[in-house]
């Protein structure tokens, strides 16, 4: 879960080896806080691992009005190739909280590995149309349009596969869902929306 009562952000670079930067925190309400690190790893976006990160646990006297910072860094040489984000095991005035500073980065998938090409799909299911689908290095990301934000699950070849965020402009209609990259020994997409036909796509 959150916590409302502080801010924790994430400030990285990726370097070749590692990934680099410093937690931030501050008091979030206006008032001090006392905040206990307990652990902190980088996690897999699909639930398959992660990596610790080298950090003592170490308790803060968190202000409102300054950052505090605590640097970090993320091993990366030997993760399989996935989505990872940060998270922050933490006490917040002897309250537990877990954490997700910064935005996701990636382990690359191997060129060879993954499909790489555009789709159109032109297909409508439970009031979503379903536009186009992009296979890049990183991500496949499936462009609809809807007058509200879609619950949305992928299936590449029946398994599950990992949806990373679904992205959504409500005055225009207009959003994509980004999931894990396609790779070469997948065949087809399924999109599935609540309450509505499964729609099938023959990857590019």
């Amino acid at each position: 879960m959150e916590n409302d009562a502080v801010s924790v952000r994430a400030a990285y670079e990726r370097f070749p080896v590692s990934v680099k930067g410093a937690f931030l925190l501050r008091g979030a309400d206006g008032l001090p806080h006392q905040v206990r690190i307990e652990s902190a790893r980088a996690a897999e976006c699909a639930g398959r691992g992660g990596r610790a990160i080298g950090l003592d646990a170490m308790v803060l006297e968190v202000a409102p009005t300054l950052d505090t910072f605590v640097p970090f860094e993320v091993p990366t040489m030997d993760l399989a190739a996935g989505w990872y984000r940060l998270e922050c095991a933490v006490l917040v005035d002897g309250i537990p909280s877990v954490l997700h500073p910064g935005r996701p980065f990636a382990i690359p998938w191997p060129r060879s590995a993954v499909r790489r090409g555009n789709a159109m799909i032109g297909k409508k299911a439970g009031g979503v149309a379903w536009e186009t689908l992009e296979c890049l290095g990183d991500s496949v990301r499936v462009s609809f349009a809807a007058d509200t934000l879609p619950a949305v699950k992928l299936e590449m070849d029946g398994a599950a596969h990992p949806v990373l965020e679904i992205e959504f402009d409500e005055p225009s209609g207009h959003g994509r869902v980004i999931g894990y990259p396609a790779l070469r020994s997948q065949r087809r997409l399924t999109i599935e929306g609540r309450g509505s036909e499964p729609v099938q796509v023959d990857l590019p």
